[in-house]
């Protein structure tokens, strides 16, 4: 009776710590979804926020746990997973998130967490008791996704920019300061859509592990998923000041049809990306469009030294995240 107790109790700590991973998640990558609209000036930060939690939240309705089944049955092998490994996943990735948040710089929560979890696994069973389907399609995803949004980015100023070649700009400026809304919030709906199955795919993941949910069910239980959107759409609301001033500002100057552009694009690369159950960057990918938009007026008009330091931060985030994951995992062995 006292190990199922304390077991219990241990579970239940795991899952508060990846709950608080995954508000960390959304006032980390809240610059992601609100940075564009709020440089442009198309909304003031604080309603922004509240804006961008509100589509996180309403992610919850709309899109089915693809993402999460891969993260909670995907990346590990069966029978690999217990309790030290899932506190290694979640110390590391939340130790790299803190880190990137201190110096304002955007990266991945997503990949810290994917580094988080292969590291804490690999120091307990090697390389072996790793799913590398699962691990490769999410590791291809890193420099999928920024294409992706490049692409999709500046297809979508090229286009623009040609059916709006006879408006005036001031035109221009008052539709385009109304379509960003659309914009951001169906970003912000990929955001709340992706990320927040992270975390309810290692919740999951932790409790088929410990036995509290049976590997063969189809779904995780239904309390994992609300209080993950909610702890994301909370997170949202709390704010990233320091990345929101680099993603919108330091990049590159957008106004609001290049924010409306370097949204949309970055939203149909989350949607499609979650349809296909592969956890992405909303950073990597928001990054991407915001380059991609600005290239389209000139190349000087990125400032590729910025955008050049956050690729860096996106390279060493699994392996950072690995190895903070693998040191947690010994740290816990020999605690508990």
């Amino acid at each position: 009776m006292q190990t199922v107790q304390t077991a219990f109790w241990v579970v239940a700590m795991l899952v508060i710590l990846a709950i608080a991973f995954d508000f960390m998640n959304g006032f980390h990558d809240a610059a992601n979804s609100i940075a564009t609209v709020v440089s442009t000036g198309v909304l003031k930060p604080g309603h922004a926020v509240i804006f961008a939690a509100g589509f996180n939240l309403l992610a919850l309705f709309i899109f089915h746990l693809s993402v999460a089944a891969t993260v909670g049955k995907g990346i590990v092998q069966p029978g690999i997973v217990d309790t030290h490994v899932v506190f290694g996943a979640l110390m590391g990735a939340i130790a790299w998130n803190i880190v990137t948040w201190i110096y304002g710089i955007p990266s991945s929560s997503s990949h810290a967490l994917i580094g988080g979890i292969v590291g804490a696994v690999m120091a307990k069973s090697g390389a072996s008791a790793l799913v590398m389907g699962g691990v490769l399609k999410t590791v291809a995803f890193i420099f999928i996704s920024p294409v992706l949004g490049f692409v999709l980015g500046s297809l979508m100023m090229v286009l623009v920019s040609w059916i709006c070649l006879r408006s005036t700009p001031s035109k221009v400026d008052r539709w385009f300061r109304r379509l960003q809304l659309v914009s951001a919030g169906a970003y912000s709906l990929g955001h709340g859509g992706n990320d927040a199955q992270k975390t309810i795919g290692i919740i999951w993941m932790l409790l088929i592990a410990t036995g509290y949910t049976a590997a063969s069910d189809p779904l995780p239980p239904t309390w994992t998923v609300v209080c993950c959107y909610t702890a994301i759409a909370a997170g949202t609301m709390f704010g990233g000041w320091r990345i929101v001033k680099t993603m919108g500002q330091k990049i590159t100057k957008l106004k609001p049809i290049g924010g409306f552009c370097a949204e949309t694009g970055g939203a149909l690369t989350l949607f499609l990306a979650t349809a296909l159950g592969i956890p992405v960057s909303t950073t990597h990918t928001i990054t991407g469009a915001i380059v991609g938009v600005g290239s389209t007026q000139r190349a000087s008009a990125v400032r590729w030294g910025v955008a050049g330091t956050i690729v860096w931060a996106w390279v060493l985030t699994i392996p950072a995240a690995a190895a903070v994951a693998a040191l947690a995992y010994w740290v816990s062995l020999l605690l508990f």
